[in-house]
């Protein structure tokens, strides 16, 4: 069953330039789709017109009128006054007004019901009942825990939070309401890794169709069934998530140019030959005829347009050279606000060349940390940077001094550079011709992180720090910061919920959770084996009986006797163990199998303790 339909579908603001034209594609029932394209190709256009939000200029659009459609970039008004709690509650306002009736039949059948009323009130009943309603405050529970909602939040007027949380509470209202077709534009944004993998985990499960816009390749990658990218206002087609997209977009321009060489090739050789028969049929009509019908044919040729490569941005970091092992050193810092303390305790030792992550749930102090460590917070505790050390800093608010200035002159004053080098790096940033005179407060999320990037990147530093430096950023333009970050050869510290960058990059991990910072000195994929065994262990973990302690008979040969095979079965344990280890590095991709070895090697420590803790009483008796 098609749940959406859209049929030559045409959208203009300024006449003679679409931003949508001939689109069509069609979206089948409990399909989850990406909508891809670079910013500004009009995705989030195309959700407004689904809505209904935003009319359009020629076309068709179907919408299965059966089934409910949410968007979740939309944060609908409520009324003042209303909390955290009414917004999520709001999702059950038929179920809520049922429950009324019922109430309200229940105080008029107090003193004798007619048997219309109980006819009444057993209809409402079942319909509360199949509806949901006796499930409703469960069902609240679960989805404000999945997304990080918490108690003291759900109390909070709606009206009091920032953008990032409205938009996540309305994320919750939506999921709630049931809805049959959900439109998630940019779902991730403001969400921590917990929630991510949480929304991924229902949308998986999620019975109804989903389309997403998204700038998340790793979500993508999970959520995704197949790809509609827009390009040029139309639709190319992928039948699989991102990874598959990637490499099939690669495989299309590749055969497309080749296509495209060949018949140049093909074009280039006939002219050459009409041109000499051309020639040749001065004083032979007959050769004159063949030349024009093969010019002809060459004209009817229907030629392949040649593929386009996209415009990308060509910069480096200029990079200060590093003397000495440790670029820095923390201990026993410490940060609290009033009773709370963000982080404790902690010693840190960073050299030269190392790729850190920093992980953990939002607002738990990942950014205060980095502020506190560049000395923009007052911490407690000492940080030591070593002598030659230059920083540069991406902070995820980005702020600039004037915001009324254009870009041309923000370069031109703060970087005190020469008007052609002002241009020039602009231009590297994808700042051209008139872009250059936009002031900086009109400028988008996106482009303001490119706009400080530019002038990060004129810095000559050997510490990089980055707080959500792809956040904002379309996929064509974290990948290039992405290119310009691997050629940067300096220490690399980060902020990130983008779990393609982590990937890509991290090579320590820093996880901040229950005011400590825990180091793992491995990338991601090992921190997240590592995460999957800590949380696989924890339920299925047995007390295992404790082996008899053996008492010998017979006096000191036998006590001698005990020993020795004590000795020999603590020697097999220990090998056992070291297999395990083996087996648990080699299978550091199959979770399964990783929770389930685990779970033999505590049972195999276990025993070793014991066997040790008779070879100390055998020993004793000696």
């Amino acid at each position: 069953m098609v749940d959406i339909q859209v049929k030559n579908l045409t959208k203009f603001f300024t006449i003679g330039e679409n931003l949508l034209e001939g689109l069509s594609f069609e979206i089948q029932e409990g399909e989850c789709v990406a909508i891809l394209g670079r910013n500004g190709c009009g995705k989030t256009t195309l959700f407004k017109i689904l809505t209904g939000e935003m009319d359009y200029d020629d076309g068709e659009v179907y919408v299965n009128p059966n089934k409910r459609l949410g968007l979740i970039s939309q944060i609908p008004r409520f009324p003042e006054g209303y909390t955290v709690e009414d917004v999520l509650r709001s999702a059950y306002a038929v179920l809520t007004a049922t429950r009324r009736k019922m109430e309200a039949l229940e105080a008029a059948m107090a003193a004798g019901a007619t048997p219309e009323q109980l006819k009444e009130y057993d209809a409402l009943c079942n319909r509360f009942q199949a509806g949901g309603g006796y499930e409703m405050d469960v069902e609240v529970d679960k989805i404000c825990n999945g997304l990080g909602i918490t108690a003291d939040q759900r109390t909070q007027l709606f009206d009091s939070l920032s953008g990032g949380e409205k938009t996540r509470v309305n994320l919750a209202r939506l999921l709630l309401e049931k809805t049959d077709i959900l439109l998630l534009d940019e779902p991730t944004n403001h969400l921590d890794l917990k929630s991510v993998e949480w929304l991924e985990g229902y949308i998986n499960t999620f019975k109804g169709t989903v389309l997403a816009i998204s700038h998340d390749r790793y979500f993508l990658d999970v959520v995704a069934d197949r790809v509609i990218e827009i390009v040029d206002g139309h639709a190319e087609f992928y039948s699989g998530n991102y990874s598959f997209y990637m490499e099939e977009k690669q495989a299309r321009f590749n055969l497309q140019l080749k296509q495209y060489e060949q018949e140049q090739a093909k074009l280039k050789q006939l002219g050459f030959t009409v041109e000499r028969m051309k020639g040749w049929g001065i004083n032979n009509r007959t050769l004159y005829r063949r030349a024009m019908s093969i010019q002809h044919r060459m004209e009817r040729i229907k030629k392949t347009e040649k593929p386009k490569t996209e415009r990308t941005m060509k910069a480096s970091f200029a990079q200060k050279d590093f003397s000495g092992d440790v670029v820095f050193a923390l201990k026993n810092v410490e940060k609290s606000f009033g009773d709370r303390t963000l982080f404790s305790d902690v010693s840190l030792r960073v050299e030269g060349g190392e790729r850190i992550a920093i992980l953990g749930d939002n607002g738990t102090g990942k950014s205060t940390f980095l502020k506190c460590l560049l000395g923009e917070e007052e911490c407690q505790g000492k940080i030591q940077f070593g002598p030659t050390v230059k920083w540069g800093y991406l902070p995820q608010i980005i702020q600039f001094a004037n915001p009324k200035r254009t870009l041309y002159d923000t370069m031109l004053y703060e970087k005190n550079c020469t008007p052609q080098t002002a241009r020039d790096r602009l231009g590297a940033f994808m700042f051209q011709g008139e872009d250059v005179f936009k002031t900086v407060e009109t400028l988008s999320g996106g482009e303001q992180s490119r706009l400080r990037l530019c002038m990060l990147m004129d810095e000559k530093i050997n510490l990089l720090v980055l707080d959500e430096p792809t956040n904002h950023l379309d996929i064509a333009s974290r990948e290039w910061v992405e290119a310009a970050i691997e050629e940067f050869e300096g220490v690399l510290l980060f902020v990130s919920h983008d779990r393609y960058f982590i990937e890509k990059f991290a090579e320590r991990i820093w996880l901040l959770e229950d005011g400590m910072i825990r180091d793992f000195p491995c990338g991601y994929a090992k921190y997240r084996s590592i995460m999957e065994h800590e949380e696989a262990a924890k339920p299925v973990v047995t007390a295992q009986p404790k082996p008899k302690k053996e008492k010998p008979k017979g006096g000191t040969k036998e006590i001698e006797k005990l020993v020795r095979r004590l000795e020999r079965e603590i020697e097999k344990q220990e090998q056992l163990i070291a297999q395990l280890d083996e087996k648990i590095d080699a299978a550091a991709a199959d979770y399964q199998e990783l929770a389930r070895l685990m779970v033999e090697k505590e049972t195999a420590e276990n025993t070793l303790m014991e066997l040790m803790e008779q070879w100390e009483t055998a020993q004793e008796e000696l």
